[in-house]
Parts: C-alpha cells; structure tokens; sequence
C-alpha cells in the first residue's frame, strides 16, 4: 500500500528490541544495524520519540548496547528478567510498549512498530481507529506475522537488504555437499535473554 511520507509528518518509533535480536541471531547469525533500520523507517520526518524495550541481565552484559542506542537517539526502556520458582523464566515488554504507543499517538502523526510480532495486530488496529495515526511496521519478513503485515499501513521487509541492515552479515552459501551454511558471527554486545512467549 502506498503511503504519504512528508517533512512535517511527526513520528514515534517503537522498538521490539528482544523480538529483532533474536531473529537476527537465529535466521543470520548477525545483529540488527538499528542505526540504519532507524534512519531508513524515519526517512526525512520529524522524528519525536524512539524507545528501545530491553531485558536487562545480571551480568550487566547489555551495558555498550545500551549506551549505542542512546547515542543514536533511542531511548532505552529496561526491566529485569522474571526467575520464577521452579527455574521459569519471564521477559515480556509487550504491554508496556503497546501503552507507550497509545500515550504518544496523540502528540505523533506516525507509529512505527519495529515488530514481527502478531501479538500487536490490536494495536496497530487501535492506533489506525482510535489514535487517526498511520502504523508501519519494521521487521523481517520471513519471521513476521502475515496478520500484521495486513494489518499496517505500511511494511518495511529487513529481509530484503541485509547488508544493510545487519552487523557481521554473511550470505548463506552453498556447501559442496548442498546443504547450506553461513559465517556465523557471535554476538555479544546485545542482550541474550531467552524470553517466554512469541518473539
């Protein structure tokens, strides 16, 4: 669906930061580039918010992430991961972003959910209704909800350009044997919290 992207068109991003980590990690062995995924989702509009949903760890490992993403201008938003009785784990952040986009929709033209999670087809109906704002959404095609590409405006596929959206990425290749392979690059300047639920 085309869309209208102007200057004076006034913007709040939210970002999944667990759902993107992950996938990058899983389908290339690589980390999201969220300057670049920041910059081509805005474009030229006038950006007003940005807040990046994290899960913070003992170790502190996060720390450099974190400082990267402020430095972009992203404001991270952190809690702690959940250790329930019996070893459970908990790291949900979806309420609290889908409050903070309801909040900031009154003072924004534009939401831009970096997502591939279909958990939040309801909001993006509730922003579009109730809120009168545009919704897209930011994500890799492969792992995103085909309910949720349907449902926003617009949809920006992470898949389609790699290179330029991933750190340390390497295309997959054909091994002689003809199963396929990729350079596999660790990552460990990004949070690594196995959570419960849909990534």
């Amino acid at each position: 669906m085309a869309i209208i992207k102007h200057p004076e068109q006034r913007v709040g991003v939210f970002i999944d930061t667990q759902n993107l980590y992950h996938t990058a990690k899983n389908l290339y062995h690589a980390r999201v580039n969220f300057g670049n995924v920041l910059k081509d989702a805005v474009q030229d509009r006038r950006l007003i918010r940005a807040r990046a949903y994290l899960v913070t760890t003992e170790s502190g490992e996060e720390t450099a992430f974190l400082d990267a993403l402020t430095k972009m201008g992203i404001e991270p938003k952190t809690k702690d991961l959940q250790v329930f009785y019996g070893g459970a784990k908990k790291a949900d952040w979806d309420v609290g972003m889908a409050v903070d986009a309801i909040t900031v929709s009154a003072k924004v033209d534009t939401v831009i959910l970096f997502t591939g999670d279909g958990d939040f087809v309801p909001l993006v109906e509730y922003l579009k209704i109730h809120g009168g704002c545009q919704v897209e959404v930011v994500s890799f095609g492969r792992s995103t909800s085909s309910r949720l590409k349907e449902a926003a405006d617009h949809f920006l596929d992470l898949d389609e350009d790699p290179r330029r959206y991933l750190i340390n990425y390497r295309p997959v290749r054909r091994a002689s044997t003809g199963t396929r392979r990729t350079g596999a690059t660790t990552v460990s300047d990004a949070p690594e919290r196995e959570t419960e639920g849909r990534e």
